[in-house]
């Protein structure tokens, strides 16, 4: 975890989003490559065409030019090294672009006091497409116990050992490590496998078998999580983005609702 990529707008997010960089970025001596983004809402009808979208990404703009200046600043008394990258329109596309050559991205799971921007969808965009992990942290983060304990969430899925294999620089560093696996005891790559496989690199880990309950798995998970652990690490997207955000599922739950950071990753 080097590459460090963060981004950057003055919304309710920001704070948590900054300092669980800065814990990253200091127990791995990362670069924080902070993507600066002017994001204005669709306009349709009469207002956009009356000129609205540019009066509305000019105010954006000016807004975030203040947001810059306050946070470059900050970041120079914070004695990590960072860079800095302007971007202007759907944030989605912005981060998308943004996301090569960096290890991981620092985001917000869906915002508890605001519905704009939607950081659940902004995870989720950058989730889905196996760009880059993403470490999607509550509004209310105020950093990342990096030597916390960890939950590895574990279906078997090409999802799960994605997650896995992103989060190993924190498994490493963490005081105690839990794979969890939720349901039929009978998966195509159990957890003791799993466990070996971290094993082989150090990191020695409890293995728990829960049955589901009558709650949704996700539901389950995250009442685990909030239990128990500093830091949450699972497969994203396991169906359909759509399906998920449609009929519900685990990811789409982490992403609305966990209490602890929450590393997500899927296979390219």
């Amino acid at each position: 975890m080097r590459n460090i990529l963060l981004l950057v707008h003055d919304d309710a997010g920001q704070e948590a989003r900054l300092q669980v960089a800065l814990d990253l970025a200091r127990a791995f001596d990362a670069h924080l490559n902070c993507l600066d983004v002017s994001m204005v809402p669709l306009m349709v009808g009469d207002y956009a065409a009356l000129g609205g979208q540019a009066m509305l990404l000019a105010e954006e703009r000016a807004a975030e030019a203040a947001n810059a200046s306050r946070l470059k600043a900050r970041l120079a008394q914070e004695g990590v090294r960072f860079g800095w990258q302007e971007a202007a329109g759907d944030p989605a596309l912005c981060l998308k672009e943004a996301s090569r050559l960096n290890d991981i991205a620092i985001l917000n799971r869906a915002l508890d006091t605001a519905f704009y921007p939607n950081m659940a969808d902004l995870a989720g965009a950058v989730l889905s497409d196996g760009l880059l992990p993403v470490l999607a942290v509550p509004e209310n983060a105020r950093g990342l116990k990096v030597d916390g304990k960890a939950l590895i969430a574990w279906d078997g899925s090409r999802e799960a050992e994605s997650a896995l294999k992103a989060a190993l620089p924190l498994l490493s560093r963490a005081s105690g490590v839990t794979l969890l696996h939720i349901g039929e005891a009978m998966i195509a790559v159990p957890p003791e496998q799993a466990a070996l496989y971290l094993s082989r690199r150090g990191i020695h880990v409890e293995v728990r078998h829960e049955a589901a309950d009558a709650r949704r798995l996700g539901v389950q998970l995250i009442a685990e999580a909030a239990a128990q652990c500093d830091y949450l690490v699972m497969g994203g997207f396991g169906h359909p983005r759509w399906f998920e955000n449609l009929f519900g599922g685990t990811t789409a739950t982490a992403l609305s609702s966990s209490p602890v950071p929450v590393l997500l990753a899927r296979p390219r």
